[in-house]
C-alpha cells in the first residue's frame, strides 16, 4: 500500500492546502493529513479547529485520515506511521528553494522516504493561510477571503474576527 502524508499547519487550511489534498488522495492508497504542532509558533486557530476543519473538507475522501503530530519532524512522523512518502507543495521559486533544501534533509535523516512535490494550478499559486489571515479586516475582506478559503474555513474565520473585534 502506498502510503503518504501531507503536513502542514493549516491556519487556516486554504484552497490550495485543498486541492494538494484531492491529488494527493488520487495518488496514493492513503494519505495522511497532519497538522504539525511546534511550540515555537503562534497559531490563530487552535489545534481542535484546525482538525474540525480538515476532517470536514476532506470527509468526501475514503482514503484520508487527519491527525496531528508534535514538536517532530516530518519525515520521523512519517517513518512512524509507515509512510513512503511526503507530499509538499510549490507555489513560487522560493518555495522550490525551501522545500529542495527540506528534501535533501529528510533524505539525510531517513533515505527510504521520497518527498513528492505538486505545483498548483494558477489559480492556488498565490494563496497561503499568512496572506488569507492578512486579508481578514479589511474593509470587503470576507468578499476576497472567500475566493481562497473553503466555505466550512471561512466561516470560522469569520466568527473569529467577530469575536475579537468584541474584545
Amino acid at each position: 500500500m502506498r502510503r503518504a502524508v501531507y503536513g502542514g499547519s493549516f491556519d487556516p487550511v486554504t484552497n490550495g492546502h485543498l486541492w494538494i489534498i484531492e491529488e494527493a488522495a488520487k495518488l496514493f492508497d492513503s494519505l495522511v493529513v497532519a497538522i504539525g504542532e511546534n511550540f515555537e509558533k503562534a497559531y490563530t486557530f487552535s489545534l481542535e479547529d484546525r482538525l474540525e476543519c480538515l476532517s470536514e473538507v476532506t470527509k468526501k475522501f475514503p482514503n484520508i485520515k487527519v491527525t496531528h503530530f508534535k514538536n517532530d519532524f516530518l519525515v520521523n512522523y512519517a517513518k512512524s506511521i509507515d509512510a513512503q512518502y511526503i507530499v509538499r507543495g510549490i507555489r513560487n521559486p522560493s518555495d522550490y528553494e525551501y522545500e529542495r533544501s527540506m528534501r535533501h534533509i529528510n533524505s539525510d535523516l531517513n533515505k527510504e522516504i521520497s518527498t513528492v512535490f505538486l505545483l498548483p494550478p494558477r489559480a492556488y499559486a498565490e494563496v497561503s493561510s499568512s496572506m488569507v489571515k492578512g486579508l481578514v479586516g479589511s474593509t470587503g475582506w470576507e468578499n476576497i477571503v472567500k475566493k481562497y478559503v473553503p466555505h466550512a474555513v471561512f466561516d470560522r474565520l469569520y466568527t473569529h474576527h467577530h469575536k475579537q473585534k468584541k474584545l
